[in-house]
């Protein structure tokens, strides 16, 4: 959950009268930064997608969270990462209160929907792993769809008490129309424990328990008759992990930060360095461009269709194939030459 440091007990300003005045360098690495984190994020998680939908390999029950985490991602890369830029080249927010108030509805929509994701992929590899037997029951095609749609019902119902308590505003110190816990202390805490440290120790105790599962089966601990953890289970796991820690670092300095100043805001907010905050922010801001790239280095299967698609993109046929897979399948079904008059035909595969 992003959280702004700014004094609690102060009045928000209207976004058009609120900027700060930088050296050109600030601003411009700034801008360059995002503009990356913009591109990588765009590209890298529609390439998720597309690797999923093309890829029979890749379309499995785990597999939906993470294109659910790709569209949370892509939500802030689409909306409110180019409002943040455009302020940051303006020195200043000039796209009106409504703009304002919907940039920061997104921005939290797509951080919360990232770690309800993250929970629920670690969720889905527990079972996986340490519950084998009763996964495919609890996995179905029609439940997992039901605990994505309940994933974003849940991000929405969090979300929406911002709306009621003032607390989408825009901090000039980030260029960003986001949250900032003028409502209270207890509701910034409460926002930080749920959104935040909560999902932390679901992920980490399961992640925990497939560690342990994992270096059981290796030292031969469990009995045999225990369904095995393939090198392919494992690898899975790793990727997914990396991606939970990715996030957990992205993140924790920004939300540390508003837990400190929710509890002592008149000892903590003159202690905090103002490139500290920004940095926080920005970094977090970088996570959302990280997974697809995790995905690419740590998962053959992605990495193969990263590379499928950029092919045929750069080959103008994206949109004129049929999946990798599904072609594949009819080379290796091709027919046996027909028998005619004695004389041989071959018959190609479409």
């Amino acid at each position: 959950m992003v959280i702004n440091g700014s004094d609690l007990n102060s009045s928000a300003p209207d976004p058009s009268d609120a900027a700060l005045y930088r050296p050109p360098w600030v601003t411009t690495t700034l801008g360059c930064f995002l503009i990356f984190t913009i591109v990588v994020d765009i590209l890298g998680n529609l390439l998720v997608i597309f690797s999923v939908y093309r890829n029979k390999k890749l379309r499995n029950a785990g597999n939906i969270f993470v294109v659910s985490l790709a569209v949370a991602d892509l939500v802030v890369a689409i909306y409110p990462y180019p409002l943040v830029l455009t302020s940051i080249f303006h020195n200043g927010w000039n796209l009106g209160s409504v703009h304002c108030q919907i940039s920061g509805f997104l921005m939290g929509v797509s951080v919360i929907g990232s770690i309800f994701n993250i929970t629920g992929i670690a969720i889905n590899r527990y079972c996986y792993i340490c519950h084998s037997l009763k996964y495919d029951k609890l996995y179905s095609d029609k439940n997992s769809v039901c605990y994505v749609m309940l994933i974003w019902l849940l991000t929405v119902v969090a979300i929406v008490p911002n709306l009621f308590v003032g607390s989408l505003q825009y901090d000039p110190r980030v260029y960003s129309c986001t949250f900032e816990q003028s409502a209270s202390s207890a509701y910034t805490i409460a926002v930080v424990f749920f959104h935040f440290i909560l999902p932390i120790m679901i992920v980490t105790y399961c992640y925990l328990r497939i560690w342990i599962l994992v270096i059981q089966v290796r030292r031969r601990v469990k009995p045999d008759n225990r369904p095995k953890i393939t090198p392919h289970d494992v690898r899975n796991f790793v990727t997914m992990f990396v991606v939970f820690v990715l996030f957990a670092v992205c993140w924790a300095p920004l939300n540390f930060i508003g837990l400190a100043v929710a509890i002592k805001p008149e000892v903590v907010v003159p202690l905090i360095p103002e490139w500290l905050f920004v940095a926080s922010y920005f970094m977090a801001y970088f996570n959302s461009c990280l997974n697809a790239i995790v995905y690419g280095v740590l998962n053959q299967n992605f990495r193969r269709e990263y590379k499928r698609i950029v092919v045929s993109v750069c080959t103008a046929r994206i949109f004129f194939q049929d999946s990798s897979n599904d072609a594949g399948e009819r080379l290796k079904s091709k027919p046996s030459p027909l028998m005619t008059n004695n004389n041989q035909v071959k018959v190609d595969s479409v």
